[in-house]
């Protein structure tokens, strides 16, 4: 789990991962997804290179009798591909499935947890959980300056689209594969499925949820409350 990010678009303050909602860390939220999964045996938890004992220690408490995975925290990297890859390097020798989740999608089910990792170990080399899109989606050509009109290439169609969601699952040898690739052609991505794409791979989408979202922007959080607070009224969380 890649948690090293600043998340600046959340505005000033404390690491993305490490911002509350419902009175706990966003990180503890999303940690918790994975441990109840009986799918995962290790979570590792990529932190700031400066808040691995903070970390470590906001994480202690965190996981309870009902989650029964192993806890591991180590230091990222400077971008989220570097610290995916240290990530892998903490993992267990025997570790042969991986999920790789964003920090900042403390909502998703553990439905939709489990659905990732029973793919690839069905066989699939690469799984990402996705949904419909409900907008129609525009291609344009970006604008040279912020605010600028911006010319129109396409509409594509909107049944071929899907919003990807984390966990993404992968094989590990497909996944350490592709990373040793990455670095030795220089190329830096933020989507470990895209890697798997760029070089030959093959990745299939199992369904996702809506309530998988991630918190980016100031309105997101306000709406992970009241998924949480409706989730918390039900009993559910």
């Amino acid at each position: 789990m890649p948690a090293a990010g600043r998340g600046e678009r959340l505005g000033p303050g404390a690491p993305k991962a490490l911002r509350e909602l419902g009175g706990v860390p966003i990180l503890v939220h999303a940690v918790r997804v994975l441990a109840r999964s009986r799918a995962v045996g290790t979570v590792v938890v990529v932190a700031p290179k400066d808040g691995v004992a903070e970390v470590r220690a906001l994480l202690a408490d965190a996981i309870g009798e009902r989650e029964s995975a192993a806890l591991v925290v180590v230091p990222g990297g400077d971008t989220r591909q570097e610290s995916v890859r240290a990530g892998l390097a903490a993992l267990p020798a025997d570790v042969d499935v991986v999920l790789v989740h964003d920090a900042a999608r403390p909502l998703v089910p553990v439905d939709v947890v489990d659905a990732v990792a029973r793919t690839v170990a069905d066989g699939a080399e690469a799984v990402v959980p996705a949904v419909p899109l409900a907008d129609t989606v525009k291609q344009v050509t970006p604008a040279q300056a912020p605010g600028l009109p911006e010319p129109v290439i396409a509409t594509p169609d909107r049944a071929t689209l899907r919003a990807v969601q984390t966990p993404q699952g992968f094989r590990r040898d497909v996944l350490d594969r592709v990373h040793a690739k990455a670095v030795e052609e220089g190329v830096d991505a933020t989507d470990d499925a895209g890697l798997v794409e760029r070089f030959g791979g093959r990745v299939v989408v199992v369904p996702g949820h809506e309530e998988a979202f991630k918190v980016t922007r100031p309105l997101d959080l306000v709406l992970a409350e009241a998924v949480l607070a409706r989730r918390r009224s039900r009993d559910e969380y």
